[in-house]
């Protein structure tokens, strides 16, 4: 599993870089695992909403790990958005009580469907929940995938057994007091003007996980929510998926899992849909 070999020391991965504009960033995440050798470029542009256009947008190349010829060039985008929200959807799986039920999703574009959909696919909840700084975003996510919208984060969220921040927010959109005991929150939002996350819920966490420590560098590579705490208080979910770390130790503790995606999760992904193209004969194969 990818997270168990990047926590094992068997990835390559440099911190992340990126070039800024006047309007966003362009990010450049490398990558490579069990034969896999990649490279992401991934453009946040958080004005892109008023286009009409995603604000996150990327394309990924995979390339010969024996002899670096370049193997294929693919969309970025959706792999993205899908990978971001199966890794929250593991996390959940592992951190989360074993009776969550009630699953709240704060955010309705991109990632709050990615989210939406791939939680589906980690357990069955009897209530599924969404929320949005435009209700009506709400409203339809809501009707297209048979959630329940409600009128604010603090509704959705209290109350909730796993809630999952997917917002672009510049600065915290929850409170603490949101968070009952036994709860797991999972955030991958991340924008260069600030934390999505609440602090206070960040430190009362009894479990605080990341992908990599590297998530507490400073921002594009870390997160914000991060800045300034121990790394060495964090665990990592592949140590908790291998057992080298403890994971949930009573139906009671409070359980945190920031993210701020990884290139292994591009690179796993990626040579997926490489291989399922290439046994599907699809793409346009070019000389260069």
């Amino acid at each position: 599993m990818a997270f168990v070999e990047l926590s094992s020391g068997r990835a390559s991965v440099p911190p992340r870089i990126a070039a800024r504009s006047g309007a966003g960033l362009l990010g450049v995440m490398p990558g490579y695992l069990d034969g896999i050798l990649e490279s992401k470029l991934v453009s946040v542009f958080p004005g892109n909403h008023h286009h009409g256009l995603p604000s996150h947008q990327a394309l990924i190349a995979l390339f010969d790990a024996e002899t670096g010829s370049p193997l294929a060039v693919m969309d970025g985008t959706h792999i993205t958005a899908a990978r971001t929200g199966a890794a929250s959807a593991l996390s959940t799986r592992v951190l989360a009580r074993p009776d969550a039920r009630v699953l709240a999703v704060l955010g309705a574009g991109v990632q709050g469907r990615s989210h939406l959909l791939a939680h589906e696919r980690s357990r069955v909840f009897d209530e599924v929940r969404i929320a949005s700084r435009r209700p009506e975003h709400a409203a339809e996510l809501a009707r297209e995938l048979g959630a329940t919208p409600f009128e604010s984060f603090a509704t959705a969220a209290r109350g909730a057994d796993v809630v999952c921040l997917c917002t672009d927010a510049t600065a915290p959109v929850t409170e603490r007091a949101w968070f009952g005991p036994g709860t797991h929150v999972t955030s991958v939002g991340s924008s260069a003007g600030g934390p999505e996350l609440d602090p206070d819920t960040v430190r009362a966490a009894d479990l605080l996980v990341v992908e990599h420590r590297d998530a507490f560098g400073p921002y594009p590579g870390g997160a914000h929510e991060l800045q300034g705490l121990d790394p060495a208080a964090a665990a990592e979910l592949g140590e908790v998926i291998a057992g080298t770390r403890p994971g949930r130790a009573s139906a009671e503790q409070l359980t945190v899992y920031k993210s701020m995606g990884h290139a292994v999760e591009d690179a796993v992904a990626a040579d997926l849909v490489y291989r399922a193209a290439r046994a599907a004969g699809a793409g346009v194969e070019l000389a260069l």
